[in-house]
């Protein structure tokens, strides 16, 4: 196991537990049969799940049942990365399929049957979660800044923050230039020297991460405006162009936070009551805008947003494959999603 590099200083969330229950095939007469006759859903070898809850998850819960069904071949494990993020209920993109666990460090990194075995010589802090344990969810974010593209990094590195009170983005960035691997602190610098505890939901990470990338004038994070008998936060505000942008998602209008048509007149009064306190635009996006930056950048323009810089042409291309139209799993947040 790899060492721990420091004590930890408070007591961690517990993990996310398994979203459906798992069976053992020995556990289970005739496990193939009933899985053939579609009563079953193999999760890994020797690991099954009721088909029809199965089908009823959300990608990033198939993924966190798979990392549960490994837990139970593989007692032990010390999980990594992706596999880490979800464990801690971090924000994990999709269904990333694989899971990640450290290995030893004296043998190269390797591949099988869904499990990535990663070498590593860098000192991280790991917990035991009883029968098997994870990289704490600050040095989960810095091993993804290192290693995925850099709009995940801050996605990561946004919510280490906001999950971990001691963490900080100074610590973060020494996590990192401790690492071996020159590239690999090439890469992370950009997401962690960025990280803000202050973006509330995956979508505001990137967002912000877009937005950059597109060009555009940083803009302030959750400033509150008060009148009229009521408090909003605004999640983006660009105050020379008297703009407010909000990262409203594409799931808050489907009826799983309630009416769709209460929702949306709560969100015109919202910002009618905005524009009243001397806030020139409000703007809306969801996370297929994020995941396609043509279309923020569309709208972003269309508001007046200055932008400051030339768009990093090559990091927006690779982050549209990297986001994808994937949404994305956000139990991290801290205030309701409906934003009303």
């Amino acid at each position: 196991m790899p060492a721990i590099a420091r004590p930890l200083p408070f007591v961690r969330p517990a993990p996310v537990a398994c979203p459906v229950p798992l069976l053992r095939a020995r556990d289970v007469p005739h496990a193939a049969r009933v899985a053939a006759r579609g009563e079953l859903v193999s999760v890994v070898r020797g690991v099954y799940a009721p088909a029809g809850l199965w089908r009823r998850l959300a990608p990033w819960d198939r993924y966190l049942a798979r990392i549960h069904a490994t837990l139970l071949t593989h007692p032990g494990l010390v999980l990594s990365h992706e596999s880490a993020a979800a464990i801690w209920g971090m924000p994990v993109l999709g269904d990333p399929g694989v899971v990640h666990a450290l290995g030893d460090p004296t043998r190269t990194s390797r591949l099988h049957a869904g499990l990535r075995m990663h070498t590593t010589t860098g000192a991280r802090d790991v917990v035991d979660l009883g029968g098997f344990a994870a990289v704490a969810p600050a040095d989960c974010a810095v091993d993804l800044a290192r290693a995925r593209h850099v709009v995940v990094g801050l996605i990561a590195a946004d919510a280490a923050l906001r999950l971990d009170p001691a963490a900080s983005v100074e610590s973060l960035v020494e996590q990192n230039e401790h690492r071996p691997s020159s590239r690999g602190r090439r890469i992370a610098r950009w997401p962690l020297h960025r990280a803000r505890a202050e973006a509330e939901s995956t979508l505001e990470s990137a967002s912000r991460a877009i937005i950059e990338l597109l060009g555009y004038e940083e803009p302030e994070l959750q400033t509150e405006w008060s009148g009229q008998g009521a408090t909003d936060r605004t999640d983006f505000w660009w105050p020379g162009a008297g703009v407010a942008g909000e990262a409203d998602g594409d799931l808050k209008y489907d009826g799983r936070f309630g009416d769709p048509g209460r929702l949306l007149r709560a969100r015109r009064e919202r910002d009618h009551r905005l524009r009243s306190r001397g806030i020139r635009s409000v703007v809306h996006w969801g996370w297929s805008d994020v995941a396609d930056p043509d279309a923020l950048d569309g709208i972003l323009r269309g508001a007046g947003v200055p932008r400051v810089a030339l768009p990093d042409a090559y990091r927006l291309a690779t982050a549209r494959t990297a986001l994808g139209s994937r949404h994305p799993a956000a139990r991290l947040h801290t205030r309701a999603e409906t934003g009303v």
